[in-house]
């Protein structure tokens, strides 16, 4: 389904998307929302993610404030593509627990994709998070 099947915004229509697609969308985009908890507060960063072997993967520091809120915690992971010029879009969210990368072969492989964090500075460590729950939505 693409912007060219809804004519007008009164043919709108609201689609629930399967876990398949949901993961085909997150693999085409490179920036998404890490929703976790920090001093009991919900808080939210943008990071750029790459989607590995069916895991959101993504670099940060290890002095970081984030990188000590979601050491093996359960996080929300959410990403979309919208126009707001036609209405159109989607939104992905991923939940399931946040892990550092540590497998010296998994690290290797993970290098080998070339992501890198897009904030400045050191970002030495790769987190995963697999998603237990996944769920999706397009508004077409």
């Amino acid at each position: 389904m693409n912007a060219n099947d809804c004519l007008s915004p009164q043919d709108a229509r609201l689609e629930v998307l399967g876990q398949e697609e949901c993961l085909r969308l997150l693999g085409t985009v490179p920036v998404g929302r890490i929703i976790y908890t920090r001093q009991a507060l919900p808080a939210v960063e943008l990071v750029n993610f790459i989607l590995h072997d069916g895991s959101i993967v993504f670099r940060t520091s290890a002095s970081g404030k984030l990188a000590a809120a979601i050491r093996e915690t359960v996080v929300a992971f959410e990403a979309d593509s919208v126009s707001s010029a036609s209405h159109v879009g989607w939104s992905v969210t991923a939940i399931g627990k946040a892990r550092m990368v540590t497998g010296q072969a998994a690290i290797e492989s993970l290098d080998q994709t070339g992501l890198s964090s897009w904030v400045p500075g050191p970002h030495e460590y790769f987190v995963s998070i697999v998603p237990s729950i996944l769920t999706g939505r397009r508004l077409c």
